[in-house]
């Protein structure tokens, strides 16, 4: 009798691993200020003079492999969009609606002589409750790691201020991080200059950390983060588990580094030195995702790995650092990051995932950063419903088999009752949107004004329909209100 109780005991065993090996592993690739059309992908009906200024062969091959969302949002600003692809909520919900410092109880919001932030949750995410201004909710790397996954974080974190909980990604679920602090930023890209580390060792607070064995090498930051995510897959200890890996760059955000391996190209090109530098840390991320793919197919893993490349927001179009006018780096869109127009929010998105998505493919219907969270779970196997209280995002995952999941009655909902930077820009500082099917309606908490805007006729939001479509313009604007008060959304005051 005791032979087939050690056979079911084997056949048991095996049949876990099976099931183990059976669920895909998730990659999600996630780029830091990459603009709509900062990459020679095309996610316009036609190229644009960007597409055609920078190469990214690898988003290329990505995307001929799996699907274009043409629709994709994010936040305008990178710690609202981080905190809703680990929750699945909307920042009006969250109330991390800025981004956040690396210093605790600082918010960051620029001073005004006219109005005030709310009291936010300017200490970011913070999955214990136990920190004053922060959110809480289950996490998602939480969930893929009590449902067997082995969770890995490599890059920039930015849920949380120092000091608190969620500045540390192994506090929000990641089993290994590698590089990710509170900070948004690094200090430098350089090797050479140890990712701007002192030479005493000593910590500064936007030092790239983890990367000490990089020092003094002639290495780029997007490099080094590259190969340590690849040596995290190839260690992992249990082969059976599938993985999780969030791929955070801090490319392409400020500082301009230049990246030594493209940038003679683009000054070739006749860019100046600033945006060369900027094209020179599109292709090193680029490159990287090349490696990764080159990784997976390598070890077999490719077949059975979801890959969903994103940007946490629209491309920078301050001027300094970027060159030429301000608020034009985007064009068509209008301005760029920290705005509610399209240049602020709408961002480059791919999914490849070989026997679920057919190659080639395009998606044009909306989707937004918090439908990252439910779909993941749904790729991972595990039913969102569970989590429906605090979901806001829609899953996605039926659109890669070609399934319309088109409503034009869902409410897409932007909303900064802060400010961002010192001076007003188009759409920057203290200002709200929504979206409901072709219909983008912006209005201004600082002054009341409203616009609407037809997206499928007017990408640039150019011409304001909101005396032309009276009755739109109101549907709109009291659908947003009705949800944001649903949420209990904070708003600024008039000092």
């Amino acid at each position: 009798m005791k032979y087939p109780k050690l056979l079911m005991l084997l056949f048991l065993i095996w049949a876990n691993a099976s099931a183990a090996q059976s669920k895909p592993n998730i990659v999600v690739f996630m780029v830091d200020d990459m603009g709509w059309q900062d990459c020679s992908v095309p996610f316009f009906e036609k190229k644009t003079p960007f597409n055609i200024k920078y190469e990214t062969p690898n988003m290329e091959r990505l995307a001929a492999g799996g699907m274009k969302f043409t629709n994709a949002y994010s936040t305008p600003v990178c710690t609202p969009t981080r905190v809703s692809l680990m929750t699945g909520m909307n920042a009006a919900r969250h109330k991390v609606t800025m981004w956040t410092n690396v210093l605790r109880d600082q918010p960051t919001d620029a001073p005004d002589s006219m109005m005030a932030p709310p009291n936010w949750n300017y200490n970011g995410f913070d999955p214990t409750g136990k920190t004053n201004n922060t959110f809480t909710a289950v996490a998602l790397p939480q969930i893929l790691k009590d449902n067997g996954y082995y969770t890995m974080h490599v890059g920039k974190a930015h849920f949380g201020s120092t000091g608190t909980p969620g500045a540390d990604p192994k506090n929000v679920g990641f089993m290994v991080n590698v590089a990710g602090t509170s900070a948004g930023h690094p200090a430098s890209y350089l090797g050479m200059k140890n990712f701007g580390n002192p030479a005493d060792g000593k910590r500064t607070t936007h030092g790239v950390q983890d990367l000490s064995a990089y020092h003094q090498k002639d290495i780029f930051l997007t490099e080094a983060l590259t190969q340590e995510a690849i040596k995290e897959i190839d260690k992992r200890a249990d082969k059976q588990l599938p993985f999780f890996l969030y791929l955070a760059h801090y490319a392409i955000h400020v500082p301009l580094d230049a990246d030594k391996r493209y940038l003679d190209k683009y000054l070739a090109k006749g860019l100046d030195s600033t945006e060369a530098k900027y094209a020179s840390l599109i292709e090193g991320m680029d490159k990287s995702l090349g490696d990764v793919m080159d990784y997976l197919e390598k070890n077999g893993l490719d077949k059975n790995t979801a890959i969903l490349f994103m940007s946490d927001n629209g491309g920078l179009s301050l001027s300094p650092p970027r060159s030429g006018k301000a608020h034009t780096q985007n064009l068509p869109l209008r301005a760029g990051k920290g705005s509610v127009y399209e240049g602020g929010i709408r961002v480059p998105m791919i999914a490849q995932w070989p026997g679920k998505i057919n190659p080639g493919t395009v998606n044009k219907e909306p989707l937004i950063i918090e439908d990252f969270f439910p779909t993941i779970l749904q790729i991972a196997g595990i039913n969102p419903k569970k989590y429906k209280s605090q979901i806001d995002g829609e899953s996605f995952q039926s659109r890669f088999s070609g399934k319309s999941a088109k409503n034009d009655n869902r409410l897409f909902v932007w909303h900064v009752p802060n400010k961002w930077v010192t001076k007003d820009g188009p759409g920057i500082n203290f200002y709200g949107a929504a979206r409901l099917g072709k219909w983008k309606y912006v209005y201004s908490m600082r002054t009341g004004k409203k616009e609407l805007y037809d997206l499928v006729q007017d990408i640039g939001e150019e011409h304001d329909l909101s005396t032309q479509f009276p009755g739109k313009t109101k549907e709109i604007a009291e659908r947003l209100s009705v949800q944001l008060s649903k949420v209990e959304a904070q708003m600024p005051t008039k000092r």
